[in-house]
């Protein structure tokens, strides 16, 4: 990493970066939570998914975090940044987070139901910021940010054992870890506090949501750390989109 760009900078790079996008997200679910308790169609047709998700278990979350996760971000990727034309780099990038993101959403549902179990299904402020507490500085710091971070260098660095390595190292951490819970966390705390909201059966779907954008912005931070974004480039999703095509 060069000297100029210490840990603290990339994070918060990443995250000023991706306000716009961040902020679209966050108006988009803040909107449905808020027509679920005042508008009754839109809670009728959420009602009617959380119904869904609840008969179909853990298919339906492996299947949302495969088409948020992998599918929906690589077509937003061919339509957006390759003129419509599908590349064999995109076979490659489907066959690395299919699984990842299929494994990391069947633990996120868990997580999801674990909290109700322990704080309730209930959308007090007490209990909002219980969940969001255990998810953001429990889960995230423990699990979820180190396990983004080395899936997508081991990724980067042609299924390397390093990165695997490097994972315990506290300069690791603190060099790529810590940059990557900034960005997460503002980005993510909004959201908790909106998804935790709502009823249990309908945080997952809303978590769907987000998670295309979050993808490509893990892309960004990880493309930087490997170096495949200059330092002086134009940090924004499209070039997170167009280096991950490059790898």
């Amino acid at each position: 990493m060069p000297k100029s760009r210490t840990p603290l900078m990339i994070g918060w790079e990443a995250a000023r970066a991706n306000a716009k996008p961040a902020l679209i997200i966050q108006a988009l679910m803040l909107a449905l939570a808020i027509s679920f308790y005042s508008n009754s169609t839109i809670a009728d047709a959420l009602r009617n998914l959380a119904e869904f998700k609840r008969a179909h278990g853990l298919m339906f979350v492996v299947c949302a975090s495969v088409f948020a996760g992998a599918i929906l971000p690589e077509i937003f990727l061919v339509l957006f940044f390759q003129r419509g034309r599908p590349q064999i780099g995109n076979l490659r990038n489907l066959a690395f987070t299919i699984p990842v993101w299929g494994f990391d959403g069947s633990l996120v549902d868990l997580l999801y139901r674990t909290e109700a179990n322990w704080l309730g299904d209930v959308a007090t402020v007490p209990v909002v910021l219980g969940k969001i507490c255990i998810d953001q500085f429990g889960y995230n710091v423990l699990f979820a940010a180190p396990f983004g971070v080395l899936t997508y260098e081991w990724k980067n660095n042609g299924i390397s054992m390093q990165p695997v390595r490097d994972l315990f190292a506290c300069r690791h951490y603190r060099d790529k870890i810590f940059p990557t819970l900034l960005a997460t966390w503002a980005v993510w705390i909004p959201l908790m506090a909106i998804i935790y909201s709502l009823p249990l059966a309908l945080q997952f779907p809303l978590f769907g949501l987000a998670l295309s954008f979050w993808v490509l912005l893990l892309t960004y931070m990880t493309n930087r750390f490997a170096g495949k974004v200059e330092a002086d480039a134009p940090i924004a999703l499209a070039v997170a989109g167009v280096e991950t095509l490059k790898r």
